[in-house]
């Protein structure tokens, strides 16, 4: 009888665990995807061809998020994609900021459309080809200067 006893308690602890397992399986795959801010149309980029007026970008693209009016104006489009799986908090898997830089004219003189990548900040439109080389840190190029000897003495 206490071997019959101890048998069905295992048994409901396998499947209270089996039950327990799957709960949280799929608790894991519910995921939610959201944006927040301005949404980059595929294709937005291209409409805004270098030189076209301020009010064809708003008419073009929209009210953008914020403005800069130092030096030259500059329109910003930010936008946020966030991912939030089943009672974890959020957390931020896309940033961008799409700057259009205007000329004294109000004319359009640069696009740039940064991003993030690996905890850079990342011009997706950079129309110069990187150079080949190492990016040294502040540190690195102090040690650097110090190593070389001076010309003056």
């Amino acid at each position: 009888m206490a071997a019959a006893r101890s048998g069905s308690a295992s048994r409901l602890v396998r499947i209270g665990g089996a039950a327990l397992a799957l709960a949280l399986l799929s608790g894991c795959a519910l995921t939610e995807t959201q944006q927040h801010g301005y949404v980059l149309e595929e294709g937005a980029i291209e409409q805004i061809p270098i030189g076209s007026s301020r009010e064809y970008v708003q008419l073009a693209l929209g009210t953008p998020s914020t403005t800069s009016t130092i030096g030259s104006e500059t329109f910003y489009y930010i936008s946020q994609t966030t991912q939030r799986a089943a009672f974890l908090r959020p957390r931020v898997v896309d940033q961008r900021v799409l700057a259009v830089y205007f000329d004294q004219n109000g004319q359009v003189r640069d696009i740039g459309n940064y991003g993030l990548v690996n905890g850079r900040v990342f011009d997706f439109v950079d129309r110069v080809t990187p150079t080949g080389g190492q990016e040294l840190t502040i540190i690195a190029q102090l040690l650097g200067a110090a190593a070389r000897p001076s010309l003056g003495g």
